[in-house]
């Protein structure tokens, strides 16, 4: 969405260009002002007031524009910023869409029309007042024009009528032409000066009225190319040309059976994802329980080994008995008791690792029961009964 601050910086470019001419006329423009300043300081504030309202409706631009760019780029982050007022519609209309991110902008055609008429005559309704202050001025400079030349000619007619010529001194009746002259020349300063006022200043506020009246477009342009792309036209195999045109409920009873098939799309496809992930985790588990059925195989073993050991125990404890009356058998001895810790610690460690394992394998079967969704099982690596 284009910024509306460029059209804004032409407008105030234009009025420092015109405040820049009248400064330069300054003395002229006070004389022609005091013809008639009741007039003249009419239309100098309602010039002012159509400059302010055009500059108006150039910056409240500025907020729909932040809004709508808000919600092309996330829904969600449109809602912090405060409601537009052009834009009130369809802001409320696509409230409950806002909240769901995920699911992407679908209008009807009829919807799209609604939207773009009710922002049409919005902004018709913003550009009236300004087009008729510069109207009203046109028609206070008129009025100036008129009321200067009634006065010139009521004027005129008292100097004609009090003119006397039977004293026969011309030095008395130009002294009182002079004098009645006074009066129409102020009608016709007041005429002229309120006629050039009202000019220029509907010349101001038609250029102004012009640039904000090409904002105000380039905004509804590119809304409607925007909401040209998130249109969904009929596919026209109903009220084709020449036929009965579809009834109102019918259409919006196939939009709605269109919007709940691209909702069912949807879901199929977050299920086909969800089957994935939970296919990943079941080769993952089937792996782990391989690696948890050798780690087993070998702890099976380990025991074995530590069985035969203690079998093998037996005779050595024979001869420890036979030695013990022996006083020479003390070092014998020693090594013996030495041999006896080594195989008890040794079967300490495979009972503990042992039971790691069972309580791995209960951990294992946990997450297959808790789903794809659980938290990931410590690796065989991390397995206390694997250690070593």
């Amino acid at each position: 969405m284009t910024r509306p601050t460029i059209y804004l910086a032409r407008m105030l470019v234009f009025l420092m260009a015109v405040a820049a001419v009248a400064g330069f006329l300054a003395d002229r423009l006070v004389v022609f002002f005091a013809n008639n300043p009741v007039l003249n300081g009419l239309i100098f504030l309602v010039g002012l007031i159509g400059i302010g309202w055009n500059l108006r409706q150039v910056v409240r631009l500025g907020p729909e524009v932040r809004w709508l760019t808000a919600f092309q780029s996330a829904p969600s982050r449109a809602q912090s910023l405060p409601a537009p007022r052009l834009l009130a519609p369809m802001a409320s209309m696509l409230a409950a869409r806002a909240a769901q991110s995920d699911r992407r902008l679908s209008l009807s055609a009829a919807t799209t029309s609604s939207l773009l008429d009710s922002l049409a005559s919005r902004l018709d309704e913003s550009r009236e007042l300004s087009r008729y202050m510069t109207g009203l001025l046109i028609f206070l400079g008129l009025l100036g024009t008129f009321w200067g030349l009634l006065l010139t000619v009521g004027a005129v007619g008292d100097v004609v009528g009090g003119l006397t010529v039977g004293g026969g001194d011309m030095q008395v009746m130009f002294d009182q032409l002079k004098s009645g002259l006074a009066r129409p020349l102020h009608g016709m300063g007041t005429a002229f000066s309120s006629s050039m006022f009202g000019l220029t200043g509907a010349l101001v506020l038609g250029f102004l009225d012009l640039t904000a009246g090409q904002a105000q477009n380039r905004f509804f342009n590119e809304l409607e190319e925007w909401l040209a792309g998130s249109t969904q036209l009929s596919s026209g195999l109903l009220g084709q040309e020449g036929e009965a045109p579809v009834p109102v409920y019918v259409q919006a009873l196939l939009e709605t059976t269109a919007e709940n098939m691209q909702d069912l799309q949807r879901v199929l496809t977050r299920g086909e994802h969800s089957r994935h992930d939970a296919n990943q985790a079941v080769l993952g588990l089937t792996e782990r329980i391989a690696t948890l059925s050798d780690t087993l195989r070998a702890n099976q073993q380990l025991m074995l080994r530590v069985a035969e050991a203690q079998a093998a125990l037996g005779p050595a404890l024979g001869r420890l008995a036979e030695e013990r009356a022996a006083p020479e058998g003390d070092r014998s001895l020693r090594a013996i008791e030495q041999l006896l810790q080594r195989l008890l610690s040794e079967s300490e460690q495979g009972r503990e690792r042992a039971s790691a394992d069972f309580r791995l394998l209960t951990r294992t079967v946990a997450s297959m029961s808790a789903g794809p969704g659980a938290p990931p099982l410590a690796g065989p690596g991390q397995s206390p009964g694997l250690s070593s």
